[in-house]
């Protein structure tokens, strides 16, 4: 046997597997083989999509199962034994896993990430592999958790989930992180991990683990949601039983449960008597878990800080996506620095999170609008002179020429797209909600005398707009399609299936800015929503440009006066109602004239119309690859990339031609920051991809897809085949023409019409040969199509 003949996969049967067996791995509990651990991201072409590359280690080996240990990359024996190590070392960065190994089937080049100094990397044989607990030894003497009270802890299994689900590589490093943390005595925990990421799922094993072991045998886990708790209790936590399980409810204490589940709110009062939490005693319990904790309990005023401070002696662990760092309120000031952080932009770079699209419309008052002397709005109050701009309107002044031009340009969008696409439009306050709803149902009249909750005002003063929530956020409900509100859908409620974001309101804060967008990231591919769309009439999405956010769009265009609004082709209490309650002013203000004080009669809120309200003009810009604002053209954007990639046209050429699968080829160019779609739509054409390339980047005339069918068809190319093989070449050749290159690349092409026609796939293939030979008629094709000269 010749090693050198053996493929990468024989390599790891016959060499690889022996020699970790042998040092004492179990094969079928402790190792993985070709371990996809990111789904790929998600590249938006337009509206299609598709996937890009998923990151794979060739093995993964667990000290127990859902803790890795060590990362093998392996390659043929064509390579050297360490080819693999910078590939292998990446991936152990991102999975936090201590050891590095890479193979040929030599021998195993080790790379020791816990060593500080001395022979980090060395090569070892095939028979010195290390065992688990050599391992495992290694890194609990430099984490320091080699003391038997901690190993207990950070060994101890994860929930054995009976429907085969199990924790993602970056939910797997948070948990991990945390109990390491705990199990050395650290008692304030905090963990950033965006929105959508399955925060609840994490807490749940973190609990689980600490709990079955019982090092925490009484958990209280807050909240700020109702309808949170609920759907803690009975979704991720079920497994604990409710038995041992109790949402705490109208400030009503039973001490015979072991895990608790309470809003802040329903523990705390401003009166001593309503303090419920002071019934349990400071040492009642051993855990607190605070989902979304960025929301206040970090702030020395805040009622979760009251519970916090009550129950100091207990482990505290801060969950958020956003964590909270100003000069009044720091959530690391309380709880530490994050042990683990999953970032919105790694969701995405993942392909766990879905990516957007921005939409930037400005109106031509946005930039100051002053009235003329002796105004008088709609309530006969005269407006102040003054310049008002985009902080002034809906709060303290109200155009409704301007709220319907809004209302307008997001119907355009809705109709252009999908008109049942869920969305939220965020509003100033919930007057500003309220006009935002009626100006939309005017705008879909035709829909809301079908449905009357086509679009609904969700906000805390409104009981019909809250029992719509639930239909909003549900998967299979299709109404209602547009929520207009103002704080109330901000964070904490799991909107699926949101494609459309309007952001209406002034955002100067980061924590709220990453929380809305937050509210679309979710992925439901089986339901088709795999990426979404905001639309900015604010200047909010100006915050992308603070260091700050963390997931830059996949485009961001800004149309010109008359353009669409579709970008181009590219790539509370003791409920809900407290969250708005520090908007109740603006209810009470909104209608001039009904101040009881007789001193304060200044109005707060006017309302103008017959006001001139226009489209301002805009232009397009994208984000490439690097995560930054293209400021050139995409022609000079794209042309710069390809010849960074391809010094001369003959380059291009060449790798065209000699490229097994154009599909692959263009892959690699969407991940080099060429956006064809879109280059499509600025260039104005259809053009093949390898055209439209050749002309943006190297100045060349284009043909059309029929003008290289049409040269191919003149000449004598197809006459040394046989009658049959030339009918499936030039129905090949029409496929092309009509659909492009990629249609005559899938292997399923000799199944579907017209090819399907002339015989079954065998049948067809024979009239070449044999299948290498029809392989290479095709590739003969391509070649002929993309002739030099063409």
């Amino acid at each position: 046997m010749n090693k050198k003949d053996l493929t990468e996969r024989d390599i790891c049967t016959k060499f690889i597997n022996p020699a970790i067996q042998s040092s004492g791995w179990n094969i079928r509990t402790q190792v993985r083989e070709e371990v996809s651990f990111t789904d790929g991201r998600i590249i938006v072409q337009g509206k299609l999509y598709t996937r890009g590359k998923k990151k794979r280690a060739d093995y993964i080996l667990y000290y127990k199962p859902n803790i890795p240990i060590a990362i093998i990359e392996v390659k043929d024996n064509k390579h050297k034994v360490g080819d693999g190590m910078q590939q292998a070392l990446e991936y152990s960065e991102i999975l936090q896993i201590p050891f590095v190994f890479t193979s040929n089937g030599d021998s195993f080049v080790f790379h020791d990430k816990t060593k500080l100094s001395g022979n980090i990397e060395e090569e070892i044989g095939l028979d010195s592999f290390p065992s688990p607990e050599d391992l495992w030894n290694k890194y609990s003497k430099k984490e320091d958790l080699d003391k038997p009270e901690i190993q207990e802890v950070v060994t101890q299994d994860y929930y054995v989930d009976d429907s085969g689900m199990s924790p993602r590589y970056y939910q797997q490093n948070a948990i991990n992180r945390t109990i390491e943390a705990i199990a050395k005595g650290q008692n304030r925990i905090l963990l950033v991990m965006a929105t959508g990421t399955g925060k609840t799922y994490t807490a749940f094993n973190i609990i689980w683990r600490l709990w079955k072991n019982g090092v925490k045998k009484r958990i209280l886990f807050l909240a700020d949601r109702n309808a949170l708790l609920t759907q803690t209790k009975n979704g991720d936590f079920s497994a604990f039983g409710n038995d041992i399980m109790h949402i705490i409810k109208n400030r009503k204490i039973d001490k015979s449960y072991q895990i608790y589940f309470a809003l802040y709110q329903g523990l705390t009062g401003t009166e001593e008597s309503k303090n419920a939490y002071k019934e349990f005693s400071r040492d009642f319990f051993d855990l607190v878990v605070i989902d979304e904790c960025h929301r206040g309990s970090a702030s020395e005023a805040s009622a979760w800080r009251e519970v916090l401070d009550y129950f100091n002696a207990a482990t505290q662990i801060g969950l958020t996506a956003t964590p909270k760092e100003t000069k009044d309120v720091s959530n690391m000031e309380y709880f530490g620095k994050p042990v683990y952080t999953y970032s919105l932009k790694q969701g995405i770079e993942d392909g766990f999170l879905a990516p957007y699209k921005v939409v930037r419309i400005s109106m031509n008052v946005d930039e100051g609008w002053r009235p003329i002397t002796g105004l008088i709005d709609k309530y006969g109050n005269e407006v102040q002179d003054r310049i008002y701009n985009l902080k002034d309107y809906d709060r303290n002044l109200v155009i409704d020429e301007r709220t319907i031009e809004v209302a307008k340009k997001i119907t355009e969008y809705l109709k252009a797209t999908d008109r049942f696409a869920k969305t939220i439009v965020f509003c100033t306050d919930i007057d500003h909600a309220n006009r935002m709803r009626q100006a939309l149902i005017n705008e879909n009249a035709d829909l809301v005398a079908k449905h009357w909750n086509y679009c609904v005002k969700i906000t805390g003063d409104d009981e019909v707009g809250k029992q719509e929530l639930d239909n909003f956020t549900d998967v299979e409900e299709r109404f209602p399609v547009i929520a207009t509100t103002s704080k109330m859908l901000t964070t904490g409620i799991d909107t699926k299936m949101v494609k459309f974001i309007v952001l209406e309101a002034n955002i100067g804060s980061m924590t709220e800015f990453k929380q809305i967008v937050g509210r679309g990231t979710r992925i439901r591919e089986t339901e088709g929503k795999v990426f979404f769309t905001i639309m900015d009439f604010r200047k909010a999405t100006n915050l992308f440009a603070d260091p700050d956010f963390d997931g830059d769009p996949v485009q961001i265009y800004e149309p010109d006066k008359g353009e669409t609004v579709v970008p181009p082709d590219v790539e509370e209490t003791d409920d809900i109602d407290s969250i708005e309650s520090d908007l109740g002013g603006f209810i009470s203000t909104s209608v001039p004239n009904i101040d009881i004080d007789e001193e304060e009669e200044e109005v707060k809120k006017y309302y103008v119309n017959n006001i001139k309200v226009t489209v301002a003009n805009e232009r397009v810009q994208y984000y490439g690859k690097d995560g930054k604002l293209i400021t050139e053209s995409l022609k000079d954007y794209t042309k710069s990339n390809i010849k960074n990639e391809y010094e001369s046209l003959d380059a291009f050429i060449q790798k065209w031609q000699t490229s097994e699968s154009k599909e692959e080829l263009l892959a690699e160019l969407v991940d080099c920051g060429i956006l064809i779609e879109a280059l499509k739509e600025e260039v104005g054409q259809d053009l093949d991809p390898f055209d439209l390339i050749c002309h943006v980047a190297y100045d060349q005339p284009p043909l059309t897809r029929r003008e290289r069918a049409n040269n191919v068809r003149k000449r004598n190319y197809f006459t040394k085949y046989g009658e049959t093989a030339q009918r499936i070449l030039f129905t090949l050749l029409d496929k092309y023409e009509q659909e492009g290159i990629l249609s005559i690349e899938k292997g399923s092409i000799l199944k579907v019409q017209p090819l399907n026609r002339l015989g079954s796939p065998v049948e067809l293939v024979k009239a070449f040969g044999k299948k290498r030979d029809f392989e290479q008629a095709v590739q003969e094709l391509e070649n002929e199509i993309y002739k030099e000269g063409a």
